[in-house]
């Protein structure tokens, strides 16, 4: 709250003054109109207060509750309004204050909403109007400063203020006033008072519709008793439970009674239940104190009725001393209920389950949840209600049979007209101790037999169902028998169309077979001597022709420096001409290898070797390991041919300077190494067939028709190793693959060439 002048304290008649000048009607504002007093907000319709007009009232803050959390009551001299500062600096009462802001339609009468509140100054609040309870408890008044006078029903101190419940011609309502200075809230109880205070309302907001009707008092001074209770109610006699709505002369219900009796039944915080020899009585109380059944107390409480029977509200209850008694329930017929006795008696009566039902309910003003069984029993034709609540041990009452003939004992209420007939009677049950099953039903009740018949109805409809079912189905199956029967015959003779076509077709197909089998052989015959012609020129004219052309390369490098070399060049050169036309001949005639028949394969390999080297810088050196032997003349061939391979692509791209052959005899086969220390070569980025390039290909072709393996190692700068293994198995029985395998191993070559091929 905004404060932008202070003017001390304004003399009460000044603001009375003001009320004389300023008091007028308030006229209903037109459309966009500025609303400048609090009876022309308080007077809008609903619909129009929530179009939020604009208004500026000067007041008296008259009620500001710390429980409104900023929200205030403000009168100036045409009435009061509610102003809705939630949240907001909190006045205080005697405030004079500017409030600008907008109507809103509020819960139940409009409010100002949204205020810029600026305080103006001090005055004492206005005076309060005399109002009588109905006109009080209409909410005609709501938001007025009113005077009223009652008596006190219930006192209790709570956060900082004093809650109050007052009685005034037969209306109950709230009273919120500052804590009493040296005064025992209790001892207010039974005491006549005279508050002024501004009226408030409680409501449902759905409905905007008033449910009770509170008063705020701002200061001590408001709240004024007129008149104490002369004794303490205890003191007093106690009077006999049944004649408590008998005449007496000393009848008030304004004055407190004293009754006796034997608890039968608490529900803490709600009520608790008499009984004397005169009979029994609710008394409401919202004590929290738990009283045992059978305890003796007394108790003091305003005697009232509620459905024309008598009931003693806002008890207070003591225990006397007295040992417990037992507690056992009287007998009753329903013949003296509907008489309209025994009401908040224990009783018992024989009666028969008709159902039941479990629920939540909530209990008391703390919103606790309990279960709530309800039993629903029949006695003389009389149907009635039975209730028990789950903290007072109800769980085995859901497990009592439907039907069952039951003694049920508890607390009888009964409701009667004005005329003392009964309307209708229930029984609150305290424990399941208090229902003793008598007999439980037969195993034919109503339930039984509803529930067998309708299983017998299930029944029947399936098997009704389950035979439409069988007979659709029946005829289903006749019309695809038929069908079937007609479809077989059809078959048959397509069938018989189809074998002696099949005759015919296998016989062309036998017919074709036969000249596809023939041309399959003459291609693999003529495929596989390719294949070896093809070999065999590259392995012997081409790697002559290399070294011949090495030869005359080096003659005509020689020719004006040294005669003498070129002529031996040119002499090497003639030799491997004359090697060449023999090895064509050889391969044309499938010949022996000459150099195999003249020489064992250590030497073959070492002459041939030096004979492609001679000229180079390269030296060539070979070892012998193992017992040399006589080996089949086509292995010996196929490693003589693959060290010559080997040693000429060292020649073509190694650039070494030395050549390591090894020979080795093993007993589990034959082996040949090549080893050279040039520069190497990558095998994955090797060159193979697709760029010219077929000497690993021919290698490690040679090497598979032998039953063998070829691998070649390099890494680049630390030369090259071409390794041969050729197993003791297949050096007596060499294999020779078929077509098929020679092209699988074609394929795989080409991964596998060497790039210097």
């Amino acid at each position: 709250m905004n404060s932008s002048l202070k003017l001390g304290t304004v003399p009460g008649f000044v603001f009375a003054w003001t009320c004389l000048t300023l008091a007028q009607s308030a006229p209903t504002p037109q459309s966009g109109q500025l609303l400048t007093n609090a009876a022309q907000v308080i007077s809008l319709p609903a619909d129009q207060a929530a179009t939020q007009i604009k208004v500026v009232v000067t007041g008296v803050v008259t009620a500001a509750d710390p429980t409104l959390k900023g929200r205030f009551f403000v009168q100036d001299a045409t009435s009061g309004v509610f102003v809705d500062n939630a949240g907001g600096p909190r006045p205080e009462p005697g405030d004079v204050v500017r409030i600008s802001g907008v109507t809103d339609a509020g819960a139940y009468a409009p409010v100002i909403t949204g205020p810029t509140v600026v305080k103006l100054g001090a005055t004492a609040l206005p005076p309060a109007k005399p109002v009588s309870i109905g006109r009080l408890m209409s909410g005609a008044e709501d938001s007025q400063r009113v005077e009223i006078s009652g008596v006190v029903r219930d006192a209790r101190a709570g956060d900082s203020r004093l809650i109050v419940e007052m009685v005034s011609g037969g209306y109950r309502f709230g009273v919120y006033a500052p804590v009493l200075p040296n005064i025992d809230p209790q001892s207010l109880i039974g005491a006549e008072v005279s508050v002024r205070g501004t009226a408030a309302e409680a409501h449902n907001r759905s409905l905007r519709q008033l449910v009770a009707v509170q008063l705020y008092v701002p200061g001590a001074s408001d709240f004024r008793v007129e008149k104490g209770d002369p004794e303490n109610p205890f003191q007093k006699p106690a009077v006999p439970l049944n004649s408590l709505a008998q005449y007496r002369t000393d009848n008030s219900l304004d004055r407190r009674v004293h009754v006796k009796g034997i608890v039968t039944l608490q529900r803490p915080g709600e009520d608790i239940f008499l009984e004397d020899p005169s009979g029994g009585l609710q008394v409401q109380s919202r004590q929290l104190d738990v009283f045992s059944p059978g305890d003796v107390v007394e108790a003091v409480g305003f005697s009232s009725f509620e459905n024309f029977l008598p009931v003693l509200q806002d008890g207070v209850l003591r225990k006397t001393g007295k040992p417990p008694l037992p507690v056992e329930p009287r007998p009753a017929s329903v013949a003296e209920l509907q008489r309209g006795l025994h009401h908040a008696e224990f009783v018992s009566l024989d009666c028969t389950l008709v159902d039941r039902a479990v629920r939540q309910v909530r209990i008391g003003t703390n919103e606790t949840m309990r279960t709530m069984t309800t039993l629903i029993l029949q006695s003389s034709n009389v149907v009635f209600t039975a209730q028990g609540d789950e903290p007072l041990g109800m769980a085995e009452i859901p497990l009592i049979p439907v039907g069952s003939l039951l003694e049920v004992g508890g607390i009888c209420l009964t409701e009667i007209d004005n005329g003392g007939k009964l309307k209708a009677f229930r029984m609150l049950i305290g424990s399941p101790n208090d229902i003793r099953i008598i007999a439980r039903p037969s195993w034919l009740t109503p339930r039984h037999l509803l529930t067998s018949l309708a299983a017998a109805c299930v029944v029947l409809v399936v098997i009704a169902g389950w035979s439409v079912m069988v007979s659709k189905k029946n005829s289903v199956l006749n019309y695809l028998i038929r069908e079937r029967e007609k479809a077989q015959i059809e078959l048959q003779q397509a069938h018989d169309q189809l074998e002696q076509r099949v005759k015919e077709r296998t016989a062309e197909l036998k017919f074709q077979i036969t000249a596809r089998k023939e041309s399959e052989l003459l291609f693999k015959a003529v495929l596989g001597e390719r294949t070896r012609l093809a070999q065999e020129l590259h392995d012997t004219v081409e790697q002559t022709l290399t070294g011949i052309a090495l030869q005359l390369d080096t003659a005509a490098k020689l020719s004006g420096r040294s005669p003498d070399g070129t002529l031996r060049h040119l002499e090497l050169a003639r030799n491997l001409m004359a090697k060449s036309q023999v090895e064509v001949r050889r391969s044309v005639w499938d010949l022996r290898s000459r150099a195999l028949e003249q020489f064992d394969l250590p030497g073959a390999l070492l002459g041939g070797a030096r004979h492609i080297t001679d000229g180079t810088t390269i030296r060539v050196e070979l070892e012998t390991k193992g017992q040399p032997c006589t080996l089949p003349e086509i292995v010996e061939e196929n490693l003589l041919r693959i060290g010559q391979e080997a040693v000429t692509n060292v020649i073509k791209h190694s650039r070494a300077t030395l050549v390591q052959m090894t020979l080795a005899f093993e007993p589990a086969g034959v082996m040949l190494q090549i080893e050279d220390n040039g520069v190497g070569f990558s095998p994955e980025n090797s060159v193979g067939p697709q760029d010219g390039h077929f000497g690993l290909l021919g290698m490690s072709e040679r090497a598979k028709r032998l039953g063998g393996r070829l691998t070649v190692n390099s890494t680049p700068g630390k030369g090259a190793t071409v390794l041969v293994e050729i197993p003791l198995n297949s050096i007596h029985e060499p294999p020779t693959p078929a077509f098929s395998d020679a092209a699988h191993d074609h394929e795989r070559s080409k991964e596998n060439s060497h790039p210097h091929s």
